[in-house]
């Protein structure tokens, strides 16, 4: 595996950590609860420090960093910001979160896929699956707080 390919594979990261912090930041503003809103901001603020290391290497591998997120992730989002429009109860705390949890799967799949990448350095690998364990713990934690919210 040359550079490039290192470099790719973290950027498809970077992208979707990106999704991650701007799918956690449009919930948060939609949300009615503010323990949501608190826990959702937290997530968010998690995705940008993970960006932030993603980025870090692929400097440290001569790339140039992604610094946004995909189509499909600004798709969601926009999703997640109509369906907050058209409901006003705390009840819809229940389906931001839902959404935040289909996110989620996203970013456990495309980080366990990343992390079963074969000849991967041991530096890159330990970063990958790292982060692939905030992601499950990310859609652990959404999806405690969705159940906890069923009406």
């Amino acid at each position: 595996m040359d550079k490039d390919d290192i470099v790719d594979i973290l950027n498809d990261l970077i992208e979707t950590t990106k999704d991650g912090e701007y799918g956690f930041r449009t919930s948060a503003e939609r949300a009615h609860s503010a323990n949501v809103k608190a826990t959702l901001n937290s997530r968010a603020a998690s995705c940008a420090a993970g960006a932030a290391e993603l980025q870090a290497l692929v400097r440290q591998y001569g790339g140039e960093p992604e610094d946004d997120g995909t189509a499909l992730g600004a798709m969601h989002r926009g999703w997640v910001a109509v369906k907050a429009a058209i409901s006003t109860s705390a009840h819809d705390d229940h389906a931001i979160l839902a959404e935040c949890e289909r996110g989620e799967d996203k970013a456990v799949n495309t980080f366990r896929k990343a992390a079963q990448e074969p000849d991967l350095p041991a530096d890159v690998r330990a970063v990958i699956e790292r982060q692939l364990q905030g992601a499950r713990a990310n859609h652990d934690q959404v999806k405690a707080l969705r159940d906890a919210t069923k009406v």
